[in-house]
């Protein structure tokens, strides 16, 4: 899709969107829209129910006096409430309702209600990045019917009078849609495409074209230093366990301790010897929903030359039940040199991200340490598709999370933490079994990641099973399976709080 922004013009083509605010008060644009076409948005509001509450739309086809080939009126709602989070989704859902008319070309002219807390810039820009993740599709393996899953809005115009300002914002979210976007491909792939190595290379191969360092540990490295938890988890696996190691030194203060991002990279969970069903097995592909959010949050932050000097590891394996495989019972020693009684082999991802923790912290002394897992089935019962779930031992990294997660669209829920929670994780033979019971999963599983903490490093954990693929689609800036969430929490997290 062909995305640009325009000093405000007589639109001579494609489709023409206006805004209107709740009480039906047309903008300067709508009023402009109305007198083009002798009056006829004024004539569609007293034959419709469009008051200009958000979401609502009133679509002229064919409007006589303007070369337009329709006139959207949106509800923009109340102008105190309409933010860049509202504009973005306000402009998915009307491309997605032009593409699915086949409509080839749009302009917008929204202008910035009187009250809201946006420029003229930031509101376009915004417009711009709904747009573009709307536009998103994943049709690499498709060969039949291509017309079928085509977008098919081609060119979109975003018309302010605040050029400058608007490309100057467009700039930074336009890195932050290239880092969903490689998400959402990296979640996509299928499974004998992207195996561990594959997924290395190409995080490599992309970052290192942006200025990230990234080093990349084998199996004989990471034996090496002791991730007998994470190599545990591949040996049934033909494909070779990776650790990805990105660094973007982008800090005026070059020795400045770095935020550290880590990331579960299960490229296809089988279950191991505790074997999923045929039905739980299906989507699997998608166990590295962190790991993908972990690149594309180093791919943003290095587009836009953020000013920090951040961390990413991922650890990428594939759980695959074979005669090497790790067994219910066996006990394995992680890097922190903790022993693990390992009994149920699906419960994986704790283990790869424990020493991938510990490498993090012990290479790198970082400020901070988030993991980011689609770690348990137990947070999509308690928090759905709207929430991922947050834990943490540091309320003041907690409340800037969520402070993040709510400023882009992309809410967390803080669940507690405890020790009689983590006397559950007790084992009778190693210093603790990888599941704590039959009950409070999702926190017995960050117990267990909290015991990989060192020094008292400030450290959060995001469970996004719920968030990061979805069956059909809930939200309008994500049409596809993978929806890449992470990348904005965290580029919005450094971007308030941690660049110089």
């Amino acid at each position: 899709m062909q995305l640009s922004f325009a000093a405000p013009h007589s639109v001579e083509s494609g489709a023409w969107i206006v805004g209107a605010l709740e009480g039906s008060t047309f903008t300067p644009a709508a009023q402009q829209a109305d007198k083009a076409s002798g009056g006829a948005l004024t004539r569609g509001l007293k034959v419709s129910r469009f008051t200009g509450k958000s979401g609502q739309v009133l679509e002229l086809l064919a409007p006589a006096g303007v070369m337009a080939s329709r006139i959207l009126l949106v509800g923009l709602g109340k102008a105190a409430d309409f933010d860049g989070a509202k504009a973005e989704h306000l402009a998915a859902s009307i491309n997605g309702r032009l593409s699915s008319a086949g409509e080839k070309e749009a302009t917008y002219q929204i202008d910035v209600p009187k009250g809201a807390k946006l420029k003229p810039g930031a509101l376009a820009a915004h417009l711009a990045l709904g747009a573009r993740l709307k536009s998103y599709a994943f049709n690499q393996y498709r060969t039949k019917n291509l017309d079928e899953y085509e977008f098919k809005l081609k060119k979109v115009i975003i018309a302010t009078p605040a050029l400058a300002e608007a490309k100057k914002s467009w700039t930074s979210l336009e890195g932050i849609a290239n880092g969903i976007v490689t998400a959402r491909d990296l979640i996509n792939e299928p499974p004998n495409v992207l195996h561990p190595e594959e997924f290395a290379r190409r995080a490599k191969s992309l970052l290192t074209k942006l200025g990230v360092k990234v080093d990349i540990l084998g199996e004989a490295e990471m034996k090496k230093l002791g991730m007998g938890s994470l190599l545990g988890v591949g040996q049934g696996s033909d494909r070779e366990s990776q650790l990805v190691v990105m660094h973007w030194n982008g800090s005026r203060k070059k020795k400045d301790a770095p935020v550290a991002f880590v990331g579960k990279g299960v490229c296809f969970d089988s279950g191991g010897l505790s074997l999923k069903t045929g039905a739980g097995m299906m989507g699997m592909k998608g166990d590295m929903g962190g790991a993908a959010a972990v690149v594309g949050t180093l791919q943003a932050l290095a587009t836009r030359k953020a000013r920090v000097n951040a961390l990413g590891v991922i650890g990428l394996v594939e759980n695959m039940p074979d005669s090497k495989a790790q067994r219910p019972d066996d006990v394995v020693k992680s890097m922190s040199g903790q022993t693990i009684e390992v009994l149920n082999t699906d419960a994986e991802g704790r283990l790869v991200l424990a020493d991938a923790m510990t490498y993090a912290q012990r290479k790198y002394k970082p400020k901070f340490v988030i993991d980011l897992a689609t770690l348990t089935g137990a947070i999509i019962m308690a928090l759905g598709p709207e929430h991922a779930g947050l834990f943490s031992n540091d309320d003041k990294l907690s409340n800037r999370i969520a402070a993040a997660g709510k400023a882009v669209g992309e809410p967390v829920w803080r669940l507690p933490l405890g020790p009689n929670y983590d006397k559950m994780l007790r084992s009778k033979i190693a210093d603790m079994k990888n599941i704590g019971g039959g009950s409070a999963g999702s926190i017995t599983a960050a117990q267990f990641l909290q015991r990989f903490v060192e020094n008292k490093t400030p450290w959060a954990h995001l469970d996004i099973a719920g968030v990061a693929w979805q069956d059909g689609e809930q939200r309008a800036t994500a049409p596809s399976w993978g929806t890449g969430w992470g990348v904005r929490i965290l580029n919005q997290l450094v971007a308030e709080h941690y660049e110089d």
